[in-house]
């Protein structure tokens, strides 16, 4: 029996066994997920085949980064249609094309610094211009902003914690995506999603989340979260929940452990990736 998530307009139809792993290959912590505008789903997690790429049946087409990525986290088409890809281990980001080839890194490996790029970064976002925005959350509470070609611009961002924290401080700034020339930010750890103009003005906080770990928007002005308490929830751009499903830890089939990547293709299906105990990408489409 097909197994059904959501409520109203957003019900979807879990795709069981949807990703076709070659023989002896395994997802390990599968840190983000990003489709191309063919629809073929990049899978950036952290076994042995750091990313793996699928078509939108799940069918395997081809593996790169191997040896690159401690920690594989955060993901992100360029302008130019090249990947960046943040490892929160070695305080890089690198970008690659699409078909495995390194083109540049940010950051030295293995060389953490204090307030400026970067000390475990987390993601990273294109603004329309080309700029890069990269959010540096276990470290330094800063989100820093690079060229398209990778030189430095600016930083933002200071820490503060619950309670009493102030809108614009973060606890984990560990996503950030860019829709509409505003920037939405997961703060992880203190359970909200805040959004800047991109000189860094705060403009408004969500917080009707519990720990949020990643945020993507879709042409339609739909927000879809997961969150790092086992579940998914689709909200407007106000941040009023629309729809949302799980909550308890379990590796039950349509239910979560541990959210840690989104996004959606052209179909509107929906793709969420699981680190912890999770350690899967399950596909669900859009009814």
């Amino acid at each position: 029996m097909a197994i059904t998530v959501g409520s109203g307009d957003y019900r979807y139809e879990l795709q069981e066994n949807w990703a076709q792993l070659p023989d002896g290959w395994v997802f390990k912590q599968v840190g983000a997920v990003a489709v191309d505008e063919n629809d073929d789903v990049y899978v950036f997690n952290r076994s042995d085949h750091p990313v793996m790429v699928f078509n939108r049946d799940g069918e395997f087409q081809r593996s790169f980064g191997e040896g690159h990525f401690p920690s594989a986290h955060g993901m992100c088409f360029g302008k130019d249609g090249t990947l960046w890809l943040a490892d929160s281990a070695d305080h890089t980001v690198k970008n690659f094309t699409r078909f495995g080839e390194h083109i540049r890194t940010l950051g030295v490996k293995d060389e953490p610094h204090d307030g400026e790029p970067f000390n475990r970064p987390t993601d990273v976002t294109v603004a329309s211009n080309g700029d890069l925005y990269m959010s540096d959350g276990y470290g330094n509470n800063r989100v820093h902003v690079f060229t398209a070609e990778g030189e430095y611009k600016f930083s933002w961002g200071q820490t503060g914690d619950l309670p009493g924290v102030w809108d614009g401080d973060f606890n984990l700034p560990h996503n950030i995506w860019i829709h509409k020339d505003l920037a939405y930010i997961a703060d992880r750890e203190n359970h909200r999603i805040q959004v800047f103009d991109l000189q860094g003005g705060h403009v408004a906080t969500w917080t009707d989340f519990i720990q949020p770990t990643d945020v993507y928007i879709d042409g339609n002005d739909i927000a879809y979260v997961a969150e790092l308490r086992n579940r998914i929830s689709i909200a407007d751009l106000n941040g009023n929940v629309i729809t949302r499903w799980g909550r308890f830890p379990t590796d039950e089939a349509g239910m979560f452990y541990a959210p840690h990547g989104i996004w959606v293709d052209s179909h509107s299906d929906l793709y969420v990736g699981e680190v912890l105990e999770g350690q899967r990408i399950q596909k669900f489409r859009r009814l």
